[in-house]
């Protein structure tokens, strides 16, 4: 019992917590800043992907002790994040580029595209 007790790490402080919050709290205003900023929404999209997943990395990484722990769960993690990333970029690809379906038009997915003049 006394060498599992050993292996576990030394919990961050509460000033590094608090110090995380506030990073998160920074981000975050960042984040509705570049929203409501109209010469950046070119650039909108992938901004506040960016942002997201930093403040993803930071989450997992501290409050969940990711940081501290196997590096197979921060593979983990970090795979889902990736795998999420691209299903987002993959089902806005369709949604964006496809022609009218359920998504943006009233035709269902499973109709004859319509022919085009």
């Amino acid at each position: 019992m006394a060498t599992a007790h050993a292996a576990e790490h030394a919990h961050p402080s509460l000033k590094t917590y608090v110090d995380i919050a506030i990073i998160l709290a920074i981000i975050t205003g960042v984040e509705v800043l570049i929203y409501y900023i109209d010469a950046l929404s070119g650039v909108l999209v992938p901004a506040l992907l960016i942002l997201s997943a930093i403040k993803f990395v930071t989450v997992v990484g501290y409050f969940m002790h990711l940081k501290f722990d196997s590096r197979i769960l921060t593979f983990t993690f970090g795979a889902a994040l990736v795998v999420s990333i691209i299903l987002f970029i993959g089902l806005f690809a369709v949604m964006h580029f496809d022609a009218p379906t359920v998504f943006n038009g009233n035709m269902s997915i499973f109709a004859d595209k319509p022919s085009r003049p």
